[in-house]
């Protein structure tokens, strides 16, 4: 039997080995572990230490601050895909009486309600929850930075609302919720709400001398929706595989990739790096790969959840130290050396199982003014439309069932494509939104907008 090590190739595992072992000396970290998913499955894990013979494995816990705010966004969806809520409805309109109810429950998740980053002092994260039970205590009198829905802020308190938001639809605890919900489905058995052993402890690395200073560990209260969970990377890896392609018993594959897709922008310099927000989840367009994830760091401990949907690649990094390895960089990194090195294998061309011979005729080169596009048939009864030039962009189409289709992606996303037929039956054009797409460019006869020269196309002179 294959075990998960030898699921790689050992030059690829070396590799592994040599970017955790140098993020954990240089970084300076007590002890660092991580694991990589291939396939739907861990296919390695390794760990490095300053204590001989005490490795960490992944089944030990490590807590993992803000990796918390995704599985809270989790819970949020369900909600939504139940009926119980829509992502614009204010916050308002469920939880009443906060002072901070006009942010839409969207906003919220992706950080644009404009709430303060933090809760009033003292800083939450190392201090107890029992000083702000209650969530005026966690807002305070002024709980805006910013007008809601202007700009991407970072807001711990916005998650501590989402966690609130589920205690009072589900009538029920934030941590009995999610592990009815996800970790219990998902098997992620060792993601608990306080640490289980075995865990690692939290540390702080003196910044001018390799000295150690235990952190303490606070039950974060009310906070806990934005940061209170420990997990080990074994779980992580699962709840990797979950993220990148759904699970029906939890949230479908289409739910998990709106999480996934971009909600608020960063900040101009954010922008400029390729970073955004989505749903719970942090987004990083970086060397030409988007990754998707998040991070998360609470005194004493970091950590890294990070996968490339498109190579199919996932890696999860822990460290018990306040600050020392980006472990973001890191888990990046794994990523990076995984798709390199043993690039994703495509699964085999396959024939469409049928086709619908109307749809068939719509095959082959388009043209919107000047512009060439190729219009292709693809599975489950959608269509593409592929510009010929590489300053345009392709979209995707999903069937409605009455011969026509909806975009899916891109400047088209929601918009309705459908052929426009002559009394004879032949195919006129397509419409997109307003759009006319022609056999021939300017093609003579065809309804283009604001018509077409009679003397057709002709040569300079």
């Amino acid at each position: 039997m294959t075990t998960p090590q030898e699921k790689l190739l050992p030059a690829t595992r070396r590799a592994l080995l040599h970017r955790i072992a140098v993020a954990q000396s240089e970084g300076r970290a007590p002890s660092l572990v991580a694991a990589v998913v291939r396939g739907g499955e861990r296919v390695w894990n390794g760990a490095r230490t300053s204590v001989d013979g005490h490795a960490p494995d992944a089944n030990v816990q490590y807590r993992i601050g803000s990796i918390t705010k995704t599985f809270t966004a989790v819970l949020v969806l369900r909600l939504r895909d139940e009926g119980l809520l829509d992502l614009g409805d204010p916050l308002e309109k469920h939880l009443p009486g906060t002072g901070a109810g006009e942010a839409t429950i969207a906003e919220l998740l992706a950080h644009t309600g404009g709430l303060a980053a933090e809760s009033p002092s003292p800083w939450w994260e190392r201090t107890p929850g029992s000083l702000r039970p209650e969530l005026a205590d966690v807002l305070g009198e002024q709980p805006h930075r910013h007008p809601v829905g202007r700009r991407f802020h970072y807001s711990n308190p916005g998650f501590t609302l989402l966690g609130a938001l589920v205690e009072r639809l589900r009538d029920a605890p934030w941590e009995d919720v999610l592990r009815r919900e996800v970790l219990e489905p998902l098997g992620l058995h060792r993601t608990t709400w306080h640490p289980q052993a075995p865990h690692a402890g939290g540390w702080a690395v003196h910044p001018w001398a390799d000295v150690l200073l235990p952190e303490r560990v606070e039950d974060l209260g009310r906070m806990g929706p934005a940061g209170q969970l420990w997990s080990t990377a074994a779980d992580l890896a699962r709840f990797a595989v979950f993220l990148a392609k759904g699970d029906d018993r939890v949230l479908s594959a289409e739910s998990v990739l709106e999480m996934r897709t971009p909600a608020a922008p960063g900040e101009a310099a954010d922008v400029s790096a390729g970073a955004a927000y989505g749903l719970g989840m942090q987004l990083q367009h970086q060397d030409g790969r988007f990754l998707v994830g998040h991070s998360g760091s609470v005194p004493g401990f970091l950590a890294n959840l990070t996968i490339s949907v498109e190579d199919d690649v996932a890696a999860v990094v822990l460290a018990n130290c306040t600050s020392g390895p980006v472990v973001s960089e890191v888990a990046a990194d794994l990523v990076r050396i995984v798709a390199e090195a043993e690039p994703r294998i495509p699964d085999p061309w396959q024939p469409l199982p049928d086709v619908d011979r109307a749809v068939l005729e719509l095959a082959g080169p388009w043209y919107w003014g000047t512009h060439s596009f190729a219009l292709r048939l693809v599975a489950d009864g959608g269509v593409s439309l592929e510009p010929l030039a590489a300053t345009l962009r392709s979209a995707r189409f999903r069937p409605n069932g009455d011969g026509t289709w909806t975009g899916l992606n891109g400047y088209f996303a929601g918009e309705l494509l459908r052929a426009v037929r002559r009394p004879d039956g032949s195919v006129s054009h397509l419409d997109l939104g307003s759009f006319v797409f022609t056999r021939q460019p300017y093609e003579e006869g065809a309804p283009v907008p604001g018509g077409v020269d009679p003397e057709g196309w002709r040569g300079i002179s």
